[in-house]
């Protein structure tokens, strides 16, 4: 066993195991280091296992929307089983497979930077201590963790973060959610749907999704409202109580009566997971993100051999750019090692600057790709605004009655390009990756007009915008 390599990962999710098998297919040796489960994150607690509980709440409305079509109720322990499987009942075997297949050295324990190239692995089994030496890059790619709010009470009373909500054994009869992002609002909606009846959802500020477009959470708050989920805007939490552990949880407000609740979750964002990486051996502040330059390469550390991927670099806190980040990291530092070309294109992150695709997956369906208006406009770009009611493109008319949806394009004016898009209505997100591809690669809205659109689908919608933009 060999405790040298050309390139340590540490950190087994999507974005590192990415980055490894990339640094291995340009013909370097890598190890992975990993202390919880292989695959990381996205796998077992967050993307795979909330959209597997979102589903048939979605399928649930899109059935409701078809007259002559109906639906018993939810059987919610085979909605709880079919998760369980989607996270291969959290058994990381697998993955392990997979990546003594690429192939990857695989080291189970705790890794901490223990100064230049050099990373300390401490086993979860207690066993001794193995020190790896890279000989030309590590790479960190530990992800992000939960933010818990300091409001009194609020720790001791063991909410549930997105990893408890999404391993959920049972669905809780009332439900208190803190926060108004993607999570809290994907996570109170599937709640709801499979039993949590009284839902409700706590934001500081005054709308859902507030990075957004402000119709998208518009939108989503109205479909909230009918579903019979509580939303309150503008709602502090002074404190929280829960006597007996996995008890009743009583959430004391700022103002008015407080909520009882057999269950909170807190969504309220999220911290990269460096506290406890050995930054302060390279000379860098734990608990923070890792600045890194486009490819992916820590910029405050001497010598060029530390990069960051994922979230904890903290360009964009999501799967598919992780995985993005990572194929350029793995490629260029390949190149570097072997001095060859580390300046192709495909070997620098661009993808951030345009602004990262996004899908929120609650019914009404959210994504959005590049700047919004506001952001836009704060930008400096000429900005030229066109909306389109998405309810009234035939392709989605025959989706059933009650389609409620809108679509909104930010256009640089002096250049005639898409600096960004939003959509919002069911089955939305099938529309966002022509819009990723029209914003990143700044197709001219006069070459745009030439992609025409199928006749009855959704994205007539194209057609629409190019209209009311006045081709």
């Amino acid at each position: 066993m060999t405790d040298e390599f050309d390139v340590i990962v540490i950190g087994a999710g999507p974005a590192g195991e990415n980055a490894a098998a990339r640094a291995v297919r340009g013909g370097l040796t890598a190890a992975i280091v990993e202390d919880r489960l292989a695959g990381g994150e996205c796998s077992y607690w967050a993307c795979i296992p909330s959209k597997a509980l979102l589903r048939p709440v979605d399928l649930m409305a899109e059935v409701g929307r078809v007259p002559g079509l109906s639906l018993g109720p939810i059987e919610v322990s085979k909605v709880l089983a079919r998760r369980d499987e989607a996270v291969s009942h959290f058994d990381d075997s697998g993955q392990v497979e997979w990546i003594d297949s690429v192939p990857i050295e695989f080291v189970r324990g705790r890794g901490r930077l223990d100064g230049v190239k050099r990373v300390r692995v401490t086993p979860r089994d207690g066993g001794a201590e193995r020190v790896l030496t890279a000989r030309h890059a590590v790479v960190l790619a530990t992800g992000s963790t939960a933010l818990v709010p300091p409001i009194p009470g609020l720790a001791e009373a063991k909410p549930w973060t997105s990893h408890e909500v999404t391993a959920a054994k049972a669905v809780p009869e009332r439900l208190v959610v803190l926060g108004g992002g993607v999570v809290a609002c994907e996570m109170a909606q599937a709640m709801h749907g499979l039993g949590a009846r009284q839902t409700t959802v706590l934001i500081r500020g005054g709308s859902l999704l507030s990075k957004l477009e402000p119709f998208a959470g518009e939108l989503l708050a109205e479909s909230f409202s009918e579903a019979g989920i509580d939303v309150r805007a503008h709602t502090g939490v002074a404190r929280v109580e829960r006597p007996e552990p996995g008890g009743k949880v009583t959430v004391h407000l700022a103002e008015g009566p407080p909520l009882e609740a057999d269950e909170l979750l807190v969504a309220t964002g999220r911290v990269p997971a460096t506290a406890d990486l050995g930054l302060g051996t390279v000379g860098l502040p734990g608990g923070r993100t890792v600045e890194v330059d486009d490819s992916m390469r820590a910029t405050a550390v001497e010598g060029g051999w530390l990069y960051a991927v994922g979230d904890v670099n903290g360009r964009a806190l999501l799967t598919h750019m992780g995985k993005y980040q990572a194929r350029a990291c793995g490629d260029v530092i390949a190149a570097r090692a072997k001095g060859g070309d580390d300046t192709l294109p495909a070997m620098r992150d661009i993808a951030d600057e345009y602004g990262a695709p996004q899908v929120v997956f609650t019914d009404p369906q959210i994504c959005a790709v590049g700047r919004t208006e506001a952001a836009a406009r704060e930008a400096g770009f000429p900005v030229r605004v066109v909306e389109y009611d998405l309810g009234k493109v035939s392709g989605a008319y025959l989706l059933g009655d009650g389609y409620r949806g809108r679509a909104k394009a930010v256009v640089d004016e002096e250049r005639r390009v898409l600096l960004g898009v939003t959509f919002a209505g069911p089955g939305a997100a099938e529309l966002l990756h022509a819009a990723t591809i029209a914003v990143t690669a700044e197709v001219p809205l006069d070459r745009l007009w030439h992609a025409v659109p199928s006749f009855p689908t959704v994205s007539e919608i194209w057609l629409r915008l190019l209209e009311e933009y006045g081709l």
